[in-house]
């Protein structure tokens, strides 16, 4: 998705400029990340200018293809990222001088398939499951088990049963 600096400052002079399309990203799959697989993303936003600075708001859409964190059977896991990008066409700017979120213009053409790439990854999640997975009974093994993370009643310990006598006797005299 390019944009050319002449076409933004005609079309976002006056008021914001309004852009949507069909974004290709396949290339994270060959990434050393978890995406098994994902389509084309939908993208829609709007581009306002202040300044030097271009104000890119947009939303991406779209599903991934993930591996399930239990039984690397395939997930499809849709989302929606609302997002923000700043870029300054000031010559005086470099990215290495500040530590703020814009991004400076190299040449006449403004390329938001990078931000957008960027921005996918930060949205994969640590794990996930199948619906499968969660169905599956509680799993034990010589020496470890799977542990829900439901609440379960407190139990005492049987060498300290009697101990508990003690208390309630206490109780009483009081």
């Amino acid at each position: 998705m390019k944009f050319t600096i002449g076409q933004l400052k005609k079309s976002a002079y006056n008021k914001p400029f309004a852009f949507s399309g069909e974004v290709d990203v396949s290339e994270l799959e060959k990434m050393n990340n978890d995406i098994r697989e994902i389509k084309p993303v939908q993208v829609s936003g709007d581009c306002t200018i202040q300044g030097d600075q271009f104000i890119f708001t947009f939303k991406v859409t779209g599903e991934m293809i993930l591996p399930c964190a239990r039984t690397l059977v395939d997930v499809v896991y849709p989302f929606e990222i609302k997002t923000t990008e700043i870029f300054s066409s000031s010559s005086y700017y470099t990215e290495e001088e500040t530590d703020t979120e814009i991004h400076p213009i190299d040449g006449e053409v403004l390329d938001l398939t990078p931000y957008i790439k960027e921005n996918i990854l930060l949205e994969v999640p640590f794990r996930v499951y199948s619906e499968e997975a969660k169905d599956l009974p509680d799993q034990k093994g010589n020496g470890w088990e799977v542990v829900s993370e439901e609440k379960t009643e407190k139990t005492i310990d049987p060498r300290f049963k009697k101990l508990e006598s003690l208390f309630k006797d206490n109780d009483q005299e009081k």
